[in-house]
């Protein structure tokens, strides 16, 4: 009796430890990791704040559980090697602050403005983080390096959507949704290697400013309805803006100004905008090829007088026209503007095609445009201004009126 006793207690206990090995996760428990830092689950702590404040100097993981979750001051991160990770938009932090504060701060404790107090590898992934009209920046990051944003939307903040200053080494911005804010969607300031990504921008002021920056690799994006202006990129060198659709911007489409150089604009498409598509204000050393110039509500390209040592090859500046005579956009709706040089110099603009644009292919006004290589273009059901260019070389373009 006693051994079957003994046996049948025996039993039980192997059954406990079972069940409660299932409960952990069908796993034994195994000694903690050498190495192993720290993961907080935020649902355990009273507020968000609280969690982040948690994670020890090393850095670690905080976990965001799906809820709406009210903050009426800046969330703030002041630690090195810290992911802040939702389960997706179910994961929403609403900033209900209306005293112009922003939702996240990222930032050494001593502040943002040291060099020399910097933080390294920030990661905001699969969030929701809105704001409202009187609120400040969704996510403001002060000299954090290799910070890393992804997966994230970021809405209706009275600020920037996301505002990175002097996020100096290899920030990323990918896969996100930046919407309805009152200012720039994503505003890089100061900052140099940069890859933004995969990304969809709509509704903000302005969807992207890079400015003082270098090194911008923008691809893939989506920019739609912007009450402002598209790309905006001022005193930045050696980018790229490539494979990008940027539509029905109030403003142009993308700017090049305040001594810009060596910047590639290459294979967007850049549709229905109403105040321009391209305009090179101050760029030089800088290309404009292979992109798509459609039904533009007023001049597809503008180059400026301080613009030069520009080639622009390969485009295809069109109307709606979708063949047998007939375009796709009603009487109304028909502007499609070309190309304006307007007091250029330095300018090769060779294989492109002009085809029913209004007023002209290329209009020629300012002081005069000269060294201008116009050659090897197509156009089609339009007219160029060309014979007013100035010390320049004109042939071999094919349906240009003299």
């Amino acid at each position: 009796m006693r051994q079957r006793w003994q046996g049948s207690i025996m039993a039980v206990a192997a059954l406990m430890i079972v069940g409660l090995l299932c409960a952990a996760g069908g796993r034994p428990a195994q000694p903690r990791l050498p190495g192993a830092g720290a993961v907080i689950q935020a649902a355990q702590y009273p507020t968000i704040q609280a969690a982040i404040d948690a994670l020890p100097e090393s850095g670690g993981l905080v976990r965001i559980p799906p809820g709406t979750f009210e903050i009426a001051e800046p969330l703030i991160v002041s630690k090195s090697d810290v992911t802040i990770e939702g389960c997706g938009a179910a994961a929403h932090i609403k900033n209900v602050n209306t005293q112009g504060k922003s939702a996240l701060i990222l930032q050494n404790s001593s502040g943002g403005e040291n060099r020399k107090a910097e933080l390294w590898r920030l990661r905001i992934a699969n969030l929701r983080i809105t704001g409202n009209e009187k609120s400040g920046h969704g996510i403001e990051a002060r000299r954090i390096n290799e910070i890393f944003i992804e997966g994230v939307t970021v809405s209706y903040h009275g600020g920037d959507g996301v505002r990175l200053y002097y996020c100096y080494e290899d920030p990323r911005i990918c896969d996100s949704l930046i919407t309805y804010n009152k200012a720039t969607g994503l505003n890089l300031i100061g900052c140099h290697d940069i890859v933004v990504a995969s990304n969809q921008f709509e509704e903000n002021k302005d969807a992207l400013r890079c400015t003082d920056g270098f090194n911008l690799c923008m691809t893939g994006n989506n920019l739609d309805d912007h009450l402002g202006d598209g790309v905006v990129i001022e005193n930045t060198y050696g980018s790229v803006v490539s494979g990008n659709m940027i539509e029905e911007c109030s403003g142009t489409a993308i700017v090049l100004d305040r001594d810009c150089y060596g910047v590639a604009l290459s294979a967007n498409v850049i549709a229905h905008n109403s105040g321009g598509g391209i305009d090179l204000r101050d760029a030089h050393g800088c290309t404009v090829a292979a992109n798509a110039f459609t039904i533009m509500g007023k001049d597809a390209l503008t180059i400026g007088p301080n613009s030069g040592r520009i080639t622009v090859s390969a485009n295809n500046f069109s109307d709606s026209y979708i063949g047998d005579a007939k375009t796709k956009r009603a009487a109304a709706d028909r502007a499609a503007g070309g190309m304006v040089l307007d007091g250029a110099t330095d300018v090769s603009v060779v294989g492109n095609l002009f085809a029913g644009l209004r007023p002209k292919a290329v209009t020629v006004k300012g002081k005069p445009s000269e060294s201008i290589l116009f050659s090897g273009n197509l156009l089609t059901d339009t007219e160029a201004d060309c014979d007013k260019l100035d010390k320049s070389l004109i042939n071999n373009n094919l349906g240009l009126k003299k």
